[in-house]
């Protein structure tokens, strides 16, 4: 881990050109370094968030760890790159992880730390690659029990435990006539009643896009959230069984998506793995426990030196 006098430290939005065979994508994000190249973490959001959304959450991180934090396919200012039609798992986007692995740390293995969606994400990749992972922190991560996973991948991807959250994603308001506009009608309410105003703020700032009338769109399209929220075809349970890197899990008390509740419960062979809940959290606890996250990472890039 680099220490450096950060005093007049201003985050830096990245662009981050990837290939996959003949594909290319530019992810989009923020970083504590200029060129988000060599980062100590890799941060991945939530479905319908964006990096944005955690600047409140980890920027104090700033001359302490190097983090970049990324917009996934189709949210904040990385194009979708796909049809929401067809989609039935989170590969694509694993695919995307370990693109980025290939261009910002080729040889030095990072934190991969990711909240729900980004928490799966992080597994599903370091299953692929574990010598570009050094460690795993996961907060609230989606992992289906092994029962539901099973059924999600017998049914072309399609998890009925996740129908509601489709169906909400589905009818999202797309537009507003202002960012302020957004700002209000969120503020409070819903999923935002624990959120803090500034990361409300961030999320709001990042999560939409200028029109040329004036008006604002969401820059993740309702229904590519809700093709995330249904794809499910990955087998996540045997992806975790070839984990090398040490797992941290910080689960919700209130509506947790992880099913693993204990560290005896995830797959092995895993080198360490450590399973915990936090009293109070809901689903959101990254944005609601910010200083638990901080001393998480710091934590764990102190136990696990690149």
């Amino acid at each position: 881990m680099r220490v450096r006098d950060t005093s007049q430290t201003e985050l830096q939005n990245v662009g981050i050109e990837i290939h996959r065979g003949s594909r290319a994508l530019n992810i989009a994000g923020w970083s504590t370094e200029p060129s988000g190249r060599s980062p100590d973490v890799i941060w991945l959001h939530a479905n319908g968030f964006n990096a944005g959304t955690y600047r409140n959450t980890l920027a104090a991180l700033a001359g302490r760890l190097e983090v970049l934090a990324i917009d996934q396919r189709g949210h904040g200012a990385t194009p979708q790159a796909a049809s929401a039609e067809g989609k039935r798992d989170a590969l694509d986007m694993r695919d995307d992880l370990l693109g980025l692995l290939e261009v910002v740390s080729p040889d030095k293995p990072v934190i991969l730390a990711g909240h729900s969606l980004g928490g799966c994400v992080s597994l599903l990749a370091a299953a692929e690659a574990p010598t570009r992972v050094r460690a795993i922190a996961l907060f609230d991560p989606v992992i289906l029990s092994q029962e539901a996973n099973a059924r999600a991948i017998s049914s072309a991807g399609f998890a009925i435990s996740e129908s509601p959250l489709v169906a909400k994603a589905r009818s999202r308001r797309r537009r507003f006539a202002s960012r302020q506009e957004a700002f209000a009608a969120y503020h409070g309410r819903a999923i935002f009643t624990t959120w803090p105003e500034a990361a409300l703020r961030d999320y709001v700032e990042a999560g939409f896009r200028d029109l040329a009338d004036g008006e604002v769109e969401l820059a993740c399209a309702p229904e590519w959230e809700a093709a995330n929220f249904a794809a499910h075809a990955h087998d996540m349970w045997e992806a975790m069984s070839r984990i090398e890197a040490p797992v941290r899990i910080w689960r919700a008390e209130h509506g947790s998506t992880c099913s693993i509740t204990q560290a005896a419960e995830f797959p092995r062979p895993a080198s360490q793995v450590e399973v915990g809940t936090v009293p109070g959290a809901t689903h959101f606890l990254p944005i609601e426990r910010p200083e638990l996250v901080r001393e998480a990472l710091l934590d764990i890039a102190a136990a696990t030196p690149a």
